[in-house]
């Protein structure tokens, strides 16, 4: 899918994986509908939905990263072009969209994952640098390596017998 292309939540969604420093996990809420994320952006804390397509509070996540960013045009519609710089980023990019705020997302997904980028991945998935690793439930909650023996085992210290 061309980045240029991404809207709604596909857009959210590659925002939130380039936000690798910030985001630990995605996940979607809403019957699938919305972004959600868990993670720490700057020592604020963030767990819930994660709409930067369509909020500026969600948004200014990219724009606090941005190193250079100019706006080239902008028609009385809205449609905008800009070019950025960003933190961590490869190069140099040129995002349009819509809408500034769109523009500005679009050239953040670019300046991370080049202009093509895969589907959504839709399922509870862990960040680790720019990779993803999907989690089920059991995940998220952590593991459990040693679970309990009513028996105990050789070795147990129990309490003495009454």
């Amino acid at each position: 899918m061309h980045v240029a292309d991404l809207t709604g939540v596909a857009l959210d969604y590659w925002v939130a994986r380039s936000l690798h420093d910030f985001v630990r996990e995605i996940y979607f809420t809403d019957s699938g509908e919305t972004v959600s994320i868990r993670g720490n952006d700057r020592g604020r804390a963030w767990d819930g939905r994660f709409t930067p397509s369509t909020s500026w509070e969600a948004a200014a996540a990219v724009l606090e990263r941005a190193q250079r960013l100019e706006v080239r045009e902008r028609t009385d519609q809205g449609a905008a072009h800009c070019v950025a710089e960003f933190e961590g980023g490869h190069r140099t990019v040129d995002g349009r969209g819509d809408s500034l705020r769109v523009a500005l997302l679009r050239a953040f997904i670019e300046s991370r994952f080049g202009d093509s980028v895969d589907d959504v991945l839709r399922q509870p998935q862990a960040l680790t640098g720019e990779r993803a690793e999907p989690i089920d439930e059991q995940t998220v909650g952590g593991s459990v390596e040693d679970v309990p023996s009513p028996d105990g085992r050789i070795g147990d210290i129990q309490s003495s017998p009454r």
